[in-house]
């Protein structure tokens, strides 16, 4: 179906910007600063192309659709499961922004700590959420729904995306998105070797 299509599309970019994340983490516990900047874009990022673009097209197209046409085990999966994860995710960030603000007025490592444990948590969660997204509820979807729904979900997807193409949207956050792989995936960490 187009529209998880595009979502999965979505979900590969959301993940670069996890691996950005992690990478910045481990930077920073090897010393590096906190960079407010790289922070506020990645809120940025986080807030606006994963969530009010992705996260909105998951919570306005397909999932009342799903939860609609496709009974109670739909219903449960959504209302129970992705939509709580969304909220999860939403209350990670906000705490980290708070982090943020208080770090950036007293650079506490109370608050450095509270930094790297609200985007580390979010970025953890977010990633088992992208693989529960595309390896069970859109390839339930795509078998469940019939025709005539995948068409209209389809639609507004579509129009959706032709708004973004039509603003910039996209090519703004991918712009972010690369800028901060320059910056922070070339360090390629691995985890540390085991004690012995």
């Amino acid at each position: 179906m187009y529209a998880t299509d595009v979502m999965i599309e979505e979900h590969a970019n959301i993940s670069r910007m996890l691996r950005v994340i992690k990478n910045m983490c481990c930077s920073i516990l090897d010393g590096a600063a906190i960079n407010q900047r790289d922070f506020a874009d990645i809120i940025d990022f986080i807030r606006n192309y994963a969530d009010a673009n992705h996260h909105q097209k998951e919570e306005h197209v397909l999932f009342p659709e799903m939860v609609e046409h496709m009974g109670p085990v739909a219903n449960t999966i959504i209302t129970h499961g992705m939509l709580v994860e969304h909220d999860l995710a939403r209350s990670y960030v906000r705490s980290l922004d708070e982090a943020l603000k208080l770090y950036d007025k007293d650079p506490r490592t109370e608050y450095k700590l509270d930094i790297l444990t609200e985007i580390m948590a979010y970025a953890n969660r977010l990633q088992v959420h992208v693989e529960k997204e595309n390896n069970v509820v859109y390839p339930f979807a795509n078998r469940e729904l019939s025709e005539e729904i995948k068409t209209k979900i389809n639609d507004e997807v579509r129009r959706i995306a032709d708004e973004n193409e039509k603003t910039g949207f996209v090519v703004k956050y991918l712009g972010m998105l690369a800028r901060l792989e320059e910056k922070y995936n070339p360090l390629a960490y691995v985890a540390a070797p085991e004690a012995s």
